[in-house]
C-alpha cells in the first residue's frame, strides 16, 4: 500500500470521530484500536506508517453508534465528503469485509485491523472480570478460556477473530498473545474512558 504523503492530523480526525460519537464505550473502542494499530505498526516493520496505521485504528468505527446497520457503508460517505485519502477509506472500510461490505483486507494494516477490532473487545472483557481490571497481568490462557465460551463478550465474533488470524498466517494463539501486549501497551490512553 502506499502511503498518502497527507492526511488529517490526529486531532482532526478526533474531532470528526466525536461529532459522530458521543458513548464512552465507543471512544474507549476507537482509542484502544488506536493504540494497537500504533503498536502492530511498530512491531511489524511500519515504523514510518505508525501515525497513518493509528488514524485507521481512531476511525475504523466511526459511523457504528449512529449507524449500525451501515456501518463501514456510512463511514466511507462521511470520509469521502471530508476529503480522507482513498488508502485511508478502502483501510477502514475493509474491516466490515464479509460482514457489511466487500471491501477485502489487502495490505496487512488492513488484515491486521480485520483481526484485532473484534479481539480487543474480547480482550478487554477478559481483563475487566480480573481483580486487577487490566490487561498488564492478562494471559493467553484466560483470553483461551473466555474465547471458547460463545456466551461470554457474545457480541465479539470468534470467526472474524479466527478469519483473521488466517488472512495474516498466525496462529490463533499468536494473534490473542500479541494483541494482549498491544494492548498492555496503550492501557494507559484507552483506561482513561
Amino acid at each position: 500500500m502506499n502511503i498518502p504523503t497527507e492526511y488529517p492530523s490526529r486531532s482532526t480526525a478526533w474531532e470528526l470521530l466525536t461529532k459522530y460519537n458521543q458513548d464512552a464505550f465507543h471512544l474507549r473502542h476507537a482509542v484502544t484500536v488506536e493504540g494497537v494499530m500504533r503498536y502492530f505498526a511498530g512491531e511489524l516493520g511500519y515504523a514510518a506508517e505508525t501515525d497513518f496505521w493509528a488514524l485507521v485504528g481512531l476511525l475504523h468505527d466511526l459511523d457504528f453508534e449512529q449507524y449500525p446497520e451501515q456501518h463501514c457503508i456510512k463511514t466511507e460517505e462521511i470520509l469521502r465528503a471530508e476529503n480522507y485519502p482513498n488508502e485511508l477509506i478502502h483501510a477502514v472500510v475493509s474491516h466490515g469485509y464479509n460482514l457489511t461490505v466487500d471491501v477485502k483486507p489487502e495490505h496487512e494494516m488492513e488484515k491486521v485491523l480485520y483481526a484485532t477490532d473484534e479481539l480487543t473487545g474480547l480482550i478487554g472483557a477478559t481483563a475487566i472480570m480480573r481483580p486487577s481490571k487490566s490487561v498488564q497481568d492478562l494471559e493467553l490462557k484466560s483470553v483461551k478460556k473466555k474465547f471458547k465460551t460463545a456466551s461470554f463478550a457474545a457480541g465479539c465474533s470468534r470467526e472474524v477473530i479466527q478469519a483473521g488470524a488466517d488472512m495474516l498466517g498466525w496462529t490463533l494463539d499468536d494473534l490473542i498473545s500479541r494483541t494482549i501486549l498491544a494492548m498492555r501497551s496503550c492501557e494507559e490512553v484507552y483506561s482513561q474512558f
